[in-house]
Formats: C-alpha cells, sequence, structure tokens
C-alpha cells in the first residue's frame, strides 16, 4: 500500500492510509504500555527527532504538551474540532539532523551531536514503536540506544545516549581507530571489538588505560565493565601486539622512562592561570580497600590514582589548595561543587588527618565508606604541593555507582549534587553504628526551647558525624489547620538554605475583568499570587483590585480562539497549570449565579480582505461575554435584553467625559478616566467611573434606533442552529450560547475595541528586562523562605483533629544554625509548562552577613550569627547548557581565587558578586571583644576589628 506523502490533507486521504490517526494513536499507546511493563537490560530504544514527533502528535490528536511516550490523551486542545481538518500527516522520518556528519571508515554506527537535548532535540521510543513508525512512514537513519541498569541500593534503568566514544591507539604504528562501546560492556568485550576490527588474536594483545597520553592500568580484568575500570568518555586506550614472544617496550617513553607519551604535553606558563595542563607521571597506580582503611592508611603518603603522582598528606605547605580538575566531559558542575567543599575549612582539616576510624562501613543508609574514602582522596591531593590539574575519574566513578543520576556526560546541576555528597558523607562518617529507636512526642502545649532541645537530642543520638557537626543547623516548622486552626510545631534539622528569589515565590498575572450586568466597561487587572497558589488565591486578589461588592462573586474562564476553552471553577485547584501566554478573563456575576441559567454571547462579523468585503463570509472575533439569566426566561425577548444590557458600557457616549479628563491606558488596570489636573494616586481605587446609568447616557445620532441584534442559538463549535426572534421559545437550560452578528450599523454604534485584543497572563519580555535591571538582597530571598504560605494542592497536610487532608499554612523560623552555613538560590524552576532561569542580581554580603534577628533560640550567653563568604558556587548561561565554576577563598592568604575547570587564577572581592552566583557557603565567626551581653563592640580600626574576630 502506498503512503501518500506529507502534503496531503487528513481527511483526502484517511481512505488509503494503513491505519486512520485514532488507530495509530491506540497501537503506539499499546506497544509503549507493553514496554515499559517489561524494562530489561539490553532493551532498544531508538532516537527520533522531536520536531517530528511533535507533528504525529498532532497528527494522531496527542496533547503536544506531554512529551511522554506512555501517556495518551484523546482530548484536543480546542474544543471546536475544525482545526482537525488541517492536521497533516508527516511526512518520513528524517534523523539526519541529529547525527554529525560522515561516517567513520571503521564503524558502521552514526555519532549524535553531542549538544542534543532530550525532549527538545529528540525524544526515546521503544524498539516495537520504532518498527511500527518505520512500516508506516519510512525514513531513517535508526539511532539504536540500549537501556542500561546503574545503582547500588536499587537498581534504575536508563537509557545509554550516548556511548563512550574511544580512541585506540596501536602502538605498532600509532594509527588511530573510533570504538563505541557501552559503558557498561565488559573488558572483554571491548578486547572481542578490538580483535575483530583489526583481525588479532585476543591471546596476543593488551590494552591499556591511556588517558591523558599516559600508561594507568593495564585492562586485565576481563570481568569489570569499562565504567568500573574508571574509562572515560572520548579518552585514549593503547593496544600493545605481542611479536615472537615479546611484548613492546622502550617505544615512545618519554623522558622519566615510566609511560608512553606519544604526545608531549607541558605544563601552562600563562601568566595568568596558576594551574595549567597535566605534567608528567610515574606510571603507577592504586587505591584504597578496607584492609587498608583499617590499618590507618589514610594517614600515610598518598598514591595518586588519577594523575599517577605521588603526594605528600601534608596539605599544609605553601602553595597547597590552588589546584584545578579536569573536565571530564560535562563534568563543570561536579568540578564547581568539589571545589567548594575542598575548600571549607573545618573539612580540609578533618580530612587531612587520619578519619579511618570513623568511617561506617555497615551503614544501610551510607555508600560503603567509599564515597568518604574517594573524596578524603581528592581533597588531600587538591590540598597537596603542586598546581598540575587533577582528573577527578575516581570519583566519578564512585558517584556514578551510587548516584546514577550522576552517571554519563549530561550536564547536571551542582546543587543536587552537594546535596547529594553531603548526606552521602554524612552518613558514611556516622559514629552512630546503631541508630536507637526514638519514638516523636507532641509538643502539647510544652515550651519550644524544651521540645527543640529534645528534637536536636533525639536527632543527635541517630545521626553523629563532623557533617552534622558543622553543617546542620535546625528549623521550626509550624502548620495550621485552616478549618479547625489545629496548630502542629516540629523541630527538624536542614543541611542547607534553599532560598526562593522573590519573583520565584510570587507570580504576576493579568486578568481582564468583565461585568456581566453591563455596570462597567472591561478592564485589565495585574495582580500578584503565590506561584504555587490556586485559584482562590487568584480569585481573592482580583476581588480586592476591583472591589467586589458583597453580593458579587467571580468566575474564571481561559479563552482561547475567540471562545470560552474551559471555566476555572475549582477553588483547589494550582495556578501551575494557567501557562503565561494564556489569556484568562473573570466574570462579575451574582453570588450564587451557579443556581441561574447562564448566558454565554459570541461574537462573529463578516470578514474583510483590504478594502472588500465578503458578503456571508463570517468570522469569530472578540470576547464572549457571560451573563445570568433570570430563572422564568421564555422567549428570545429576554435574551435580547440581557445582550442589550450587558453590552451597554460599549455604546458611543456623548458629552459623558468632560475635555479635562483623559483616559488611562487599559494596561493600568485602575479605573477608566482620571482627572488630568488630579494627580492618579488620589482617585479612590474603588469608585467605577465608568458606572453611568443607562438614564443619563446621552448617545450619538447613530444610536438613535434602539439596537436590535440578529442573534443565533449555536453550541461549543460555534456553528449556528437556529435564528432567535422576539416569539422565539427558550428553553432554560444551565447554558445558552448565542451568536451575535454584528453589521456595520452596531460596529458604528458600539465601541467593540474594549472587548479584543486581550492581554496574555504574563508578559516574559518585559519582566526579563526588568529583572535584568533589578537587583534583590539575600535577605529579602530569607524573608521570602521565612514568609508564612498555604502548602500546595499537591502538598495536604493531614490535620489529626479533622482527620482529613488540609491546605494548611505553613510558616518556617530558624531555630539554630550551624557553623558551616550553605544558601542554594532557587534560580531554576520547573514543572510541566514552563522551564525557566532567572538572572537576577542577588547582592549579598561577603562579610559580616548578621543573621541574629532571624534565629528565633536564645542562648544563655548570646553571640551573634555572623557570618563570613568563602566560596560561591557559579552557574553562566541557560537551561539545558550552560556552564559552572566556583569562587573560593583561601582564608590563611586572604586571597580569592576562580576555579574554572583546570584553570586556576586569582579574582578581586569585586568580582565575586554576581548573577551568576548559585550556591554560597558562609562560615560562622564570633566576635570576641563584648561590651555588654548581647553588644558587638565596635572597634576604631579595620585593624582591631580584625582582632576581635576568631574562627569557630
Amino acid at each position: 500500500m502506498t503512503i501518500p506523502d506529507s502534503g496531503c490533507m487528513m481527511e483526502d486521504v484517511e481512505s488509503c492510509l494503513p491505519c486512520t490517526p485514532e488507530e495509530e494513536r491506540s497501537i503506539i499507546r499499546e506497544l509503549t504500555e507493553a514496554a515499559e511493563s517489561n524494562l530489561r537490560e539490553g532493551n532498544l530504544y531508538y532516537v527520533l527527532p522531536n520536531k517530528w514527533w511533535r507533528d504525529w502528535q498532532n497528527y494522531i490528536g496527542q496533547d503536544g504538551n506531554d512529551q511522554s511516550t506512555v501517556e495518551y490523551s484523546t482530548s484536543y486542545k480546542h474544543s471546536n474540532g475544525t482545526h482537525l481538518k488541517k492536521r497533516r500527516r508527516p511526512g518520513q522520518i528524517d534523523n539526519s539532523s541529529l547525527v554529525l556528519s560522515g561516517v567513520d571508515g571503521d564503524s558502521k554506527e552514526l555519532d549524535l551531536v553531542r549538544t542534543l537535548e532530550e525532549g527538545h532535540d529528540y525524544v526515546l521510543v521503544p524498539q516495537e514503536v520504532w518498527k511500527k513508525l518505520i512500516e508506516w512512514y519510512k525514513g531513517g537513519p535508526p539511532l539504536p540506544r540500549k537501556l542500561i541498569s546503574q545503582g547500588i541500593h536499587s537498581k534504575t534503568f536508563s537509557i545509554e545516549v550516548y556511548p563512550l566514544c574511544l580512541q585506540l591507539i596501536d602502538a605498532r604504528d600509532s594509527t588511530q581507530s573510533i570504538i563505541r562501546i557501552s559503558k557498561r560492556a565488559s573488558i572483554r568485550e571491548l578486547y572481542d571489538r578490538v580483535c575483530e576490527l583489526l583481525k588479532l588474536e585476543q591471546g596476543k594483545i593488551r590494552i591499556w588505560d591511556y588517558f591523558n597520553k599516559k600508561k594507568h592500568a593495564l585492562l586485565t580484568d576481563f570481568n569489570q565493565t569499562l565504567e568500573e575500570a574508571q574509562i572515560q568518555m572520548d579518552q585514549d586506550i593503547l593496544l600493545e601486539v605481542e611479536v615472537d614472544g615479546f611484548w613492546p617496550s622502550g617505544f615512545g617513553l618519554d623522558t622519566t622512562g615510566n609511560g608512553l607519551a606519544l604526545v608531549p604535553m607541558e605544563p601552562s606558563r600563562s601568566s595568568i592561570t596558576i594551574a595549567g595542563g597535566p605534567a608528567l607521571s610515574n606510571g603507577h597506580s592504586s587505591g584504597y580497600g578496607p584492609d587498608l582503611m583499617q590499618r590507618g592508611f589514610l594517614n600515610s603518603p598518598l598514591r595518586n590514582t588519577e594523575d599517577d603522582g605521588i603526594r605528600s598528606s601534608s596539605a599544609k605547605a605553601e602553595g597547597g589548595g590552588l589546584t584545578g580538575l579536569q573536565n571530564l566531559g560535562n563534568t563543570c558542575f561536579m568540578n564547581s561543587a568539589i571545589q567548594c567543599l575542598v575548600h571549607t575549612p573545618c573539612l580540609v582539616d578533618y580530612f587531612l588527618q587520619d578519619y579511618s576510624e570513623e568511617i561506617n562501613r555497615f551503614n544501610p543508609l551510607g555508600l560503603r565508606g567509599e564515597l568518604a574514602v574517594a573524596f578524603g582522596e581528592l581533597l588531600r591531593k587538591l590540598w597537596s604541593p603542586g598546581r598540575t590539574p587533577i582528573a577527578p575519574r575516581q570519583f566519578k566513578g564512585k558517584l556514578a555507582r551510587f548516584a546514577p543520576q550522576f552517571s554519563g556526560y549530561n550536564q547536571h546541576d551542582s546543587q543536587e549534587l552537594l546535596a547529594f555528597l553531603l548526606d552521602g558523607l554524612h552518613e558514611d562518617l556516622n559514629r552512630v553504628k546503631d541508630k536507637p529507636y526514638i519514638e516523636s512526642k507532641d509538643a502539647n502545649g510544652r515550651p519550644d526551647d524544651e521540645v527543640a532541645d529534645e528534637c536536636w537530642r533525639n536527632h543527635k543520638a541517630r545521626n553523629d558525624s563532623i557533617i552534622v557537626d558543622v553543617c546542620q543547623g535546625q528549623y521550626k516548622s509550624t502548620l495550621v489547620c485552616p478549618v479547625c486552626s489545629k496548630v502542629s510545631v516540629t523541630f527538624d534539622p536542614f543541611m542547607y538554605l534553599s532560598l526562593p528569589l522573590p519573583s520565584t515565590a510570587t507570580r504576576t498575572m493579568t486578568v481582564t475583568i468583565f461585568y456581566g450586568n453591563g455596570s462597567a466597561l472591561p478592564m485589565p487587572y495585574t495582580v500578584t499570587v503565590l506561584k504555587h497558589g490556586c485559584i482562590k488565591d487568584l480569585t481573592q486578589a482580583l476581588g480586592t483590585v476591583c472591589c467586589l461588592k458583597i453580593d458579587e462573586s467571580i468566575l474564571l474562564a481561559e479563552i482561547y480562539n475567540h471562545k470560552i476553552y474551559r471555566y476555572l471553577e475549582n477553588p483547589v485547584e494550582a495556578l501551575s497549570g494557567i501557562k503565561d501566554d494564556e489569556h484568562i478573563v473573570a466574570y462579575i456575576l451574582p453570588k450564587r449565579h451557579e443556581k441561574f441559567p447562564r448566558l454565554e454571547i459570541l461574537h462573529r462579523k463578516e470578514r474583510s480582505t483590504g478594502d472588500l468585503q465578503i458578503s456571508g463570509y463570517v468570522e469569530l472575533f472578540g470576547t464572549p461575554l457571560v451573563t445570568c439569566l433570570a430563572e422564568d426566561i421564555q422567549t428570545g425577548a429576554d435574551i435580547q435584553a440581557a445582550v442589550t444590557a450587558v453590552l451597554a458600557p460599549l455604546l458611543r457616549r456623548k458629552d459623558i467625559i468632560p475635555k479635562n479628563q483623559v483616559k488611562i491606558s487599559k494596561e493600568n488596570g485602575c479605573s477608566l478616566c482620571v482627572d488630568a489636573d488630579r494627580p492618579l494616586e488620589n482617585c479612590d481605587p474603588c469608585s467605577r467611573p465608568n458606572d453611568i446609568p443607562m438614564a443619563d447616557i446621552e448617545l450619538d445620532h447613530q444610536s438613535s434606533v434602539e439596537p436590535f441584534f440578529h442573534l443565533w442559538l449555536t453550541e461549543n463549535k460555534g456553528f449556528s442552529r437556529s435564528r432567535i426572534e422576539n416569539d422565539s421559545h427558550i428553553r432554560p437550560d444551565a447554558i445558552i450560547q448565542v451568536l451575535l452578528d454584528w453589521s456595520h450599523r452596531e460596529l458604528g454604534v458600539y465601541d467593540v475595541n474594549f472587548l479584543q485584543d486581550l492581554p496574555e497572563v504574563f508578559k516574559s519580555g518585559f519582566t526579563v528586562k526588568k529583572t535584568r535591571q533589578e537587583s534583590i538582597s539575600l535577605f529579602s530571598c530569607l524573608e521570602a523562605f521565612l514568609k508564612e504560605e498555604p502548602l500546595g494542592p499537591d502538598d495536604m497536610w493531614y490535620c489529626p483533629t479533622c482527620k482529613e487532608h488540609r491546605q494548611a499554612t505553613k510558616k518556617l523560623d530558624l531555630w539554630r544554625l550551624p557553623d558551616i552555613l550553605v544558601v542554594h538560590l532557587k534560580r531554576f524552576s520547573y514543572s510541566r509548562y514552563l522551564k525557566n532561569k532567572l538572572d537576577t542580581f542577588v547582592n549579598f554580603p561577603l562579610s559580616n552577613l548578621d543573621l541574629s534577628k532571624y534565629v528565633m533560640r536564645k542562648d544563655a550567653t548570646p553571640q551573634p550569627y555572623m557570618y563570613e563568604l568563602y566560596a560561591v558556587s557559579n552557574h553562566y548561561g541557560g537551561l539545558g547548557g550552560g556552564h559552572y565554576s566556583a569562587y573560593a577563598k583561601l582564608i590563611k592568604e586572604n586571597r580569592w581565587y576562580h576555579f574554572d575547570d583546570s584553570l586556576v587564577s586569582p579574582v578581586t572581592e569585586d568580582a565575586i558578586r554576581t548573577s551568576a552566583a548559585y550556591v554560597l557557603f558562609y562560615r560562622r565567626i564570633k566576635v570576641s571583644t563584648v561590651r555588654d551581653v548581647g553588644e558587638t563592640s565596635r572597634p576604631d580600626s579595620l585593624k582591631e576589628l580584625k582582632k576581635g574576630m576568631e574562627v569557630l
């Protein structure tokens, strides 16, 4: 059967297609559900262009907002259904835009472009789905990818979109070949692949880990995976072939004779960069095992497994702490987080000493102590003398084993990694070997001090580590039931503070208000609501700004294509479901409008092409109007009267507005007009100057005849059914929909401009420009975090009194703060409909950050909670990419440095504050010179002030 071209219209070619769009949707849904219910390692998924996939979704009537290959919707975005006639069948599948040009001669596999983003550039579909789509649409080329399992504690499945791409160097003649292979493949599979490629006997070859053109380890454990062997993307592997019973020796040796160096490299001697490129090494490798940890090996000189150098455990030597980290492929997020942690003074002191006795290798919540050992080893290398950048391969390998979400070579979030590292280090170093069971007790009216201290003791009884000692604080959480006013108070530990930027805690929304009784002109209002609020919050805010009367209520609706797409009547529906580019209106109706028949008025007029009027060719326009009818409505005359009343404010008036008054632009959302001689702020916000009794209106000469509208009964698709005459019998349904035909005469009598050009809920262009010009303080972010707010609809609280889940109000207070305070600025926001990053400049102090007034706990001998900044994790760029770096301060030198992967360079204090600041690291200091209790001394000079500061 011939597959029609993409230009064929659905309704014209449906008879010659193998399946209808509905059948295609059903078949693909069944195949996808079957694949997802039978996940096994090795299953194949195929890469598809996202653009083609979206075109296919539109063709089969699936919601384009849903990126999932599992969930399908038979409902359409536009309820009228007329747009279905214009849906085109997509053409052949074309994957050419996803692959790099050209194919390597030694490989049959195509290499994907490295910058692709799932959900934006491509989607993944199961093998059976791919087969069916190819059967229907043809095209290609096929891009299969394997499903792999990862993780130690719990296996998780992921699709390896980018397999390892290894450069095979043949030591015989220095020829190079590309090997593409899964990171989960074994060393044996790598040997098999090389033998097949070069037609060699497996017993006569050996392969070296040749990272950075240096021999690291001979790959001999055939059962080990490439990931476990720390093989990285795009790295070199060296092939040696036995000749006459002898292995090659001495070929390509560097000047030290310790390894092959086919491409000699010199350390950077830039006057700006402190840490440059890789240096020569001795070619040995070693690591830690449980037996070495038990013998106290951590206090002995370390054998470097990642740059093959011998480093002393003493990092107090001059120049320590200025070593960069090589980027292993989108690992800048990891490098930024590590540099911040390894420059935390108390952690440096801890990991430079013998901490082997504190390693908890049997904690079921920990990582067998391996994360703590890997981090400690890496910290020692970074603080050892020398400035040769280190490749953190061993640390990344451990990270991938225990946290598969950070495996691979995609960009990740440095704050999420920091959260994992702090929690993982705590569990690996937890001094509590057997955690006691402690039953939590209710406050029952006890003093906060008593309850907080009890909760902290209980927490410390189960969690006791260097991380808890220096990084954990405690906050007070208060929940109040909105129904019974039950108050619940808990005290919980925290590892870091995630502070919202004020613009992320709230959301501005523009909604146009229409008056159902025809008492006033439509007017747009912009209100600020909680970002995670609900429809009730929006209606309350609108009711306040428009001065809603006691006998009135608000009905919200979404307008699409000049029709009412849906009513927003559920008060607890989340506002996140309203997208920024939608058009929302509010109808002011009687208090209990649901008891009355509702009249919806759609507008229709003749379509014009230039100066040519096409008679009888009509189109919908404007915004539908909604009003309530009397319960005893019977005839078309009642409909005519209701339409005339609701349109009354649109009548073109004569001599109503005095000459000294001017119209305000509709965006102001205040009054229709103001006195030009009187400031706007003096106007009564609750006055409705456009509330003019109909008896007082003097109409233009065009409106001397009482208007009579041509009305038609219709349904939600906008098609007329029957003409409404005065004597027409009207059935009093719950919703009566009518079409209003506007002739040239009515358009001259009424000003319909008020019905057109609805503003969007949110204009991103204007706000982004405004945000970049603004700056906010760190204190405003903290106050937004501590502000009382209702829980989201998806985060309801179970009230023990009501015995039901309630949308309670929540209030957080800081109770005790740690010595190391990590502050996360929530620049990223994610939802189903919106992904955004805020580049708002946050003005944060570098020193003397005083948080005393925010701490509720009062010590017997109070000391101010004073902090100074020592590290910053920065993020540059937008979503789906960008770059991370770090600023860190060497305390003894009192100097700041910029750590940008392998590059380390000095930086001035003035450069630390930028709009890229993402995670801030503060250490607590205390003022030792105190005049009175609670009063900090004020030395006359900066030198005296420094003498009065002592690091905790």
